[in-house]
């Protein structure tokens, strides 16, 4: 009964969100809760949500502070020069500029944290596909993808989690990955070209001089599939000719969603973020925010301090240096203060889902009866049957509900059929790519909350390329002998 009533609540949050007939943080809330109910243990709702909250507190507290951060190194030009370096190479071409955004995406995923990648990666690609009125679910599907193949080094996560669960040593899973593990990389980047080349079609390519004083029209896109949505009638053409008047213009959105909402609320402010005459900027201390910044990826990446620790100290002293007036100080902090509340407010929202999915029992019957479903025919095969497993099991599961919880019964299994825990703990990061978009994952919140992208729209446009590149990695492993 747990396992039917377990899957019946992921899939309702995730229809009800997909369909929009409700918000991530409304879904993530009742919907647990009437299912907390449903199964006649509504009188532990609170203890349930209480050790959820407590489990991502310190998740919470890293993305407030991180944004906090990160939001700060925007406003005094830290990043600039990337946006530069990639305007000169992209040329205003869109096939270019969404492999610019996998390549950039990648690169920063080097430091193992995903919402520091999606941060990073938003605030240099947001201005350029909001000039070119580029789909924003091609940004955030192509970035979520290329960080959920590079989520699995060593000092990533889900690595160490496997290595941890089934006592081996995370050099021995990750190494011989790489191959297959660039194989995904590579998927990543031809699946951009390919995306790259559809907005090509779609948008033409524009000289640098051509896009700058490009106006935008007062229309909504559909995502990625070349087609224009319904203008949004006099009040919205007004916007549009307000707005390119100022030199920003509507979003290329996913649907209705969030390009209506990007063209509703998205203005001079918006495209303005990284510009070049900004009060904000201290190019002065261009070399101490750098400076800081790499020391504090380099702790990250060595594991000196908590990376919520690391990142509140790193935001007290990017504050106090770049801006030692405290109505300056206080200033940073409001500017960012929207995108905090809407990050944390949607981690703690989850917390409530993982709290009762954990607490009534449900991951487990439902872990269980997927390991019991398994044919023992497929025995011998449990390599592959664990990574294809990952994919579903990671999108639906945390991390740590899986390689903690569903990983030791596998590599049991297979062991019984004389198949080495190695191969099991390596098959089981395949389904990595898929699952940094899952709703469970609190950076996918960072990354379509800075995009202003709907979180249904992404989950519709990325997670059938996310299944494609995880079975590439799958695919790949298998033909390289490595599982």
């Amino acid at each position: 009964m747990l396992t039917i009533l377990g899957f019946a609540m992921i899939a309702t949050f995730l229809v009800l969100i997909m369909t929009k007939k409700m918000s991530p943080i409304a879904a993530l809330v009742l919907i647990p809760a009437l299912f907390c109910v449903a199964v006649g243990q509504g009188a532990q709702l609170g203890d349930y949500v209480i050790e959820g909250v407590g489990n991502l507190a310190p998740t919470a507290a890293m993305l407030m502070f991180a944004i906090v951060y990160f939001g700060v190194m925007i406003d005094v030009g830290l990043f600039d020069p990337i946006v530069r370096g990639i305007l000169r190479f992209c040329k205003a071409d869109p096939m270019r500029i969404v492999v610019g955004t996998a390549v950039l995406a990648a690169i920063v995923s080097l430091d193992g944290d995903g919402s520091t990648t999606f941060m990073i990666t938003v605030s240099a690609m947001y201005p350029l596909y909001k000039r070119l009125k580029m789909s924003l679910v091609v940004m955030t599907g192509v970035a979520a993808t290329a960080n959920g193949v590079m989520n699995t080094l060593p000092w990533g996560g889900p690595t160490a989690r496997a290595a941890t669960a089934l006592k081996l040593d995370a050099s021995e899973i990750f190494v011989p990955m790489i191959p297959a593990l660039a194989m995904g990389l590579l998927a990543v980047f031809v699946l951009a070209y390919v995306l790259g080349r559809r907005e090509r079609k779609r948008l033409g390519m524009l000289t640098l001089d051509e896009a700058l004083a490009r106006e935008p029209e007062p229309e909504t896109v559909s995502a990625g599939v070349g087609g224009a949505g319904a203008t949004g009638g006099e009040d919205r053409l007004r916007k549009g000719a307000a707005a390119s008047a100022g030199g920003t213009g509507t979003d290329a959105g996913a649907g209705t969603g969030a390009g209506a909402d990007a063209a509703d609320g998205d203005g001079d402010e918006e495209f303005q973020g990284l510009d070049p005459n900004r009060s904000t900027l201290r190019p002065k201390l261009y070399w101490f925010n750098a400076g800081l910044t790499a020391a504090l990826l380099t702790a990250m990446i060595m594991e000196l301090m908590p990376i919520p620790v690391l990142f509140l100290l790193g935001a007290a002293l990017a504050l106090t240096v770049n801006f030692p007036h405290m109505p300056d100080q206080r200033a940073r902090i409001a500017a960012h203060a929207d995108n905090v509340l809407n990050v944390s407010g949607m981690v703690f929202a989850a917390a409530v889902f993982t709290g009762v999915l954990t607490g009534t029992g449900m991951v487990e019957h439902m872990a269980d009866w997927v390991v019991g479903a398994v044919p023992d025919a497929m025995g011998p095969h449990m390599a592959i049957v664990t990574g294809v497993l990952s994919l579903p099991l990671t999108y639906f599961m945390s991390n740590d509900g899986f390689y903690f919880g569903v990983l030791p019964v596998l590599a049991e299994a297979g062991a019984a059929h004389g198949v080495s825990p190695l191969e099991i703990a390596r098959a089981s990061l395949a389904g990595q790519a898929l699952h940094m978009s899952s709703p469970l994952v609190p950076a996918v919140y960072v990354l379509v909350g800075m995009a202003k992208v709907e979180f249904g729209d992404h989950t519709r446009f990325t997670v059938k390329w996310a299944v494609l590149t995880s079975l590439v990695v799958l695919a790949a492993g298998i033909l390289f002998g490595i599982m």
